[in-house]
């Protein structure tokens, strides 16, 4: 497996040539205060929702600023170990579902740049089936959920 990628924030700051076109996702703050209640939690969604539709989601339209995939996959190989750059981008090319998954940086690009509701969580780029299952917490609770983060970033 290659080493773990590089966030888009470190790519830009490697790339200062273009680094002013890349869409940069910014770290979420500590949640701080009380929590709010459910109902409210609901009533505050469905409120965003009004402004941010599922039609509006749906909808690509790349920016003029966009870096085409190429460009970012190369950004992301200049941080690797340069004897397994051959077999990444090989394992990519086996099919649309190995590019994706291998492409995690260029999905992050584009839905940098979609609308959005601003409710920040933990995005993760390589959602499959292999990357869910048991965990025990510090408490000592089984938890099913995603095991696999290293390729997630915080946005919304």
């Amino acid at each position: 497996m290659s080493a773990t990628p590089m966030s888009l924030k470190a790519l830009a700051r490697s790339q200062s040539k273009i680094a002013h076109r890349l869409a940069v996702l910014t770290p979420i703050a500590l949640h701080h205060g009380k929590r709010m209640s459910i109902q409210k939690r609901l009533k505050k969604g469905r409120a965003l929702r009004q402004q941010v539709s599922f039609a509006d989601q749906a909808i690509y339209t790349p920016p003029k600023h966009r870096v085409g995939p190429i460009t970012i996959l190369e950004m992301q190989a200049k941080h690797r170990i340069e004897s397994l750059i051959p077999i990444r981008y090989q394992r990519m090319l086996e099919s649309p579902f190995t590019f994706y998954r291998g492409g995690a940086a260029i999905m992050a690009q584009d839905l940098a740049n979609q609308p959005t509701t601003n409710i920040n969580v933990q995005l993760c780029g390589d959602m499959h089936v292999s990357n869910f299952g048991l965990f025990g917490t510090a408490e000592h609770r089984l938890v099913f959920g995603i095991n696999d983060f290293d390729e997630t970033l915080p946005g919304s």
